[in-house]
C-alpha cells in the first residue's frame, strides 16, 4: 500500500503561528510590566525607608536639643527668682535704713543695689515715693526692672517651644514615609501574583491595580519634604 503524506492547508499553518507570536509578544509585554513595577517600586521603597529613618533622626535631634534648651530655661528662671529675693532684701534693708534716718547704713545698702536694680530704683525715686500715694509700691514694680537671668529664660524657653514643634513635624513626616511604604508593599504583592496567573484579562487588571497605587504613591511621596 502506498505511503500518503497529509499536510495541512498553507494558510491554517499561517494563523496558527501568527496566534502563536501574538500571544507569546503579549506575555512579554505583560512580563515586562510586572518588572517595571517591581523595579520602580522596590527604589521607592528604597528612598521611603530612607527619608524615614532621616526624619526620625531629625525628630531626635529636635526633641533632645528641645530638652537642653527647656533645662536651660529652668536654670534661667531660677537665677532670675534668686535675683529677684536679693533685690527685694537689699530695698527692704535700705528702706529700713531710711525711714531710720540711718543714712551711712542707706547708703551702704544702696551701694550694694546691682546694676541692673538700679534704673529701676532710681526710677521709683523719680516718683517721690514718701509723698505721693499713687507711686508703685517698690522699685520691683516699675517697668524699667529687668533682669537678665530672665530674659535669657524666656528665650531658651521659645527656641525650646520651637525645637519641641519641629520635632513633631519630622514625626508626623515620617509617619507619612512609613504609610507610603504600605502602598508600595501592595504593589510589590500585586505585581508578583501577577507573575503567577494564567488568566490574562485578571492577569491585567492585578497589574493595573498595582500600577494605580504604585503611581499614588509616588505622588503621595513627591509631595513630602526631603530630609
Amino acid at each position: 500500500m502506498p505511503h500518503v503524506h497529509v499536510h495541512a492547508p498553507h494558510e491554517l499553518t499561517e494563523k496558527e503561528d501568527s496566534a502563536g507570536k501574538v500571544t507569546s509578544r503579549r506575555e512579554r509585554v505583560l512580563e515586562l510590566g510586572a518588572v517595571v513595577l517591581l523595579s520602580v517600586t522596590t527604589l521607592a521603597t528604597a528612598w521611603s525607608g530612607y527619608q524615614a529613618a532621616r526624619w526620625s533622626g531629625e525628630q531626635s535631634q529636635d526633641y533632645a536639643q528641645a530638652s537642653a534648651n527647656r533645662i536651660k530655661a529652668q536654670r534661667g528662671s531660677t537665677t532670675a527668682g534668686q535675683l529677684r529675693i536679693d533685690d527685694l532684701m537689699l530695698f527692704n534693708n535700705w528702706l529700713n535704713a531710711h525711714d531710720a534716718g540711718d543714712e551711712r547704713l542707706a547708703a551702704e545698702y544702696r551701694r550694694r543695689f546691682r546694676p541692673e536694680f538700679v534704673p529701676a530704683y532710681r526710677a521709683w525715686l523719680a516718683q517721690r515715693p514718701f509723698s505721693n500715694p499713687r507711686a508703685v509700691p517698690g522699685p520691683l514694680y516699675m517697668p524699667q526692672y529687668r533682669l537678665s537671668a530672665d530674659a535669657q529664660a524666656k528665650a531658651f524657653d521659645a527656641k525650646a517651644d520651637d525645637l519641641y514643634r519641629e520635632g513633631t513635624n519630622a514625626k508626623t513626616n515620617d509617619d507619612k514615609y512609613i504609610l507610603s511604604t504600605v502602598f508600595f508593599a501592595a504593589v510589590l504583592f500585586f505585581a508578583g501574583i501577577s507573575l503567577r496567573l494564567d488568566w490574562r484579562p485578571l492577569r491585567v487588571a492585578v497589574l493595573c491595580l498595582g500600577g494605580a497605587m504604585l503611581l499614588g504613591g509616588l505622588v503621595f511621596v513627591l509631595s513630602l519634604p526631603i530630609a
